[in-house]
């Protein structure tokens, strides 16, 4: 499980409800049904009314890859295996790769390995690469699509879930019980609008965002690894070619671990 995103979904709720006692406002008037049905329900409705179904019936998929942490491989043992690669084309040829090939878990890194040693023009092999990080780049611009609009939707309904509550108020006005549980039963959806934008649907589209970055930047140090490779390059040119694409706190690690 990704901890930031639980550090995250619980310090709101605390927020909301820590602010709710410290301003005097009875933590049981968020037991409103109403507002859950417009804000929740109303979210639901926009993004099948915005998206396909097929789009949509993904939701908790988009929703969950924010939840868990990413595992893209480490940049540092990424750099350490392309030497060793290296290593061994220089002595051996770059035939000499087909039986490490097997062992590589990425599909990605693993198909790319698998067209230079079959002997593919580099330039193929990097508008195939290409088109793949492309691809990704499109699901992955979806997702956050998804989330993003429902990030959009949900304030607005807010507004309307407090439009409706104050029309239940003005039906009540000469009963000022009922006008007072009605008025604070009308800004409880916007309260429920505004945090289901700012503390889930849009931090949760950002979130994939930075993931997507990460995972474009790795791949694209695999496709540097693996041209680099193909063009016979020795494993001093490949280490400093990949190291642009590691922090400077990354290097220092890896010169300590060195």
């Amino acid at each position: 499980m990704e901890k930031s995103t639980i550090i995250g979904f619980i310090g709101g709720l605390i927020s909301i409800f820590v602010g709710m006692v410290v301003k005097g406002a009875p933590i049981s008037s968020m037991a409103n049904p109403a507002a859950y049905i417009i804000i929740i329900g109303g979210t639901f409705a926009c993004l099948f009314a915005a998206f396909p179904m097929d789009v949509v019936t993904k939701l908790p998929t988009f929703v969950g890859k924010a939840w868990k942490t990413q595992d893209v491989g480490n940049k540092g043992e990424l750099l350490n295996l392309f030497v060793e690669l290296s290593q061994i084309a220089r002595r051996e040829g770059i035939l000499a790769l087909e039986s490490r090939v097997q062992e590589i878990k990425d599909p990605f890194f693993r198909t790319g390995l698998g067209m230079v040693i079959d002997g593919m023009d580099p330039d193929f092999v990097g508008d195939v690469l290409d088109a793949e990080i492309a691809m990704m780049q499109h699901r992955h611009a979806l997702a956050r699509s998804v989330l993003s609009q429902a990030n959009a939707y949900a304030p607005t309904l807010g507004v309307l879930g407090a439009v409706i509550g104050l029309i239940a108020a003005l039906g009540n006005l000469n009963d000022v019980n009922a006008l007072g549980h009605a008025i604070a039963g009308a800004f409880i959806a916007t309260i429920l609008g505004i945090f289901t934008a700012y503390v889930w649907w849009g931090p949760w589209a950002n979130k994939l965002k930075v993931f997507s970055e990460e995972e474009v930047l790795v791949k694209r140090m695999i496709i540097e690894g693996i041209l680099s490779l193909q063009a016979g390059d020795s494993p001093t040119q490949i280490e400093a070619k990949l190291m642009v694409f590691i922090s400077q706190s990354e290097r220092e690690a890896l010169k300590g671990e060195g």
